[in-house]
């Protein structure tokens, strides 16, 4: 199951790139006619707006995968590992309703939105809530697997912490070495 979800994150990675591609060349042009022959691509903004929208949810959802998310760890670093499993099984907890409700709120506004014509290419505007479905289902499929995993006692001790320094803190903390890690000093 886990080299299924890495191998979709891996073609939900190309998707990015591709989407990524395609906004900048619809930007670019965009300036470069706009500026150079006074004309422009008309869908650009527009497409480039849902383009946008699509990568972020994306790439949210491949950081989910990767423990890639931003985050302070000062007290689950510090508890024991029944205290680290107990509190990453209530954070999945609580991300699996929050998943539920945007999933709700998107199936919602996607419905509503389903007839309406955006205003210069004519698609439906279910297009830009519908990534909230996207997202909804395949986070939680990462979640639960990751709790069956942390209920099967099949993660590692660095695995119970799902989140990430962010890089200039583990800079520091490897410039100024073990004595500056919190997690290392004792009182």
């Amino acid at each position: 199951m886990n080299r299924l979800i890495d191998g979709a994150c891996r073609a939900v990675e190309a998707l990015i790139a591709l989407m990524l591609a395609v906004m900048v060349l619809l930007v670019f042009g965009n300036v470069v006619l706009r500026y150079g022959f006074n004309s422009g691509i008309t869908i650009s903004e527009e497409v480039s707006r849902w383009l946008f929208i699509w990568i972020t949810f994306l790439g949210a959802l491949v950081a989910l995968r990767e423990r890639a998310h931003l985050g302070v760890d000062m007290v689950v670093g510090r508890l024991p590992p029944w205290g680290k499993k107990l509190c990453m099984a209530a954070s999945h907890l609580l991300m699996l309703y929050m998943l539920w409700l945007l999933f709700q709120g998107s199936v919602a506004q996607t419905r509503i939105n389903w007839d309406v014509q955006a205003p210069v290419t004519g698609a439906s505007m279910a297009v830009v809530y519908s990534v909230g479905i996207v997202f909804a289902v395949f986070a939680a499929l990462i979640l639960l697997l990751d709790l069956a995993r942390l209920l099967a006692g099949r993660l590692s001790d660095s695995e119970l912490v799902t989140i990430q320094e962010s890089e200039e803190a583990a800079a520091l903390a490897q410039v100024l070495g073990p004595q500056a890690d919190p997690k290392e000093r004792r009182p």
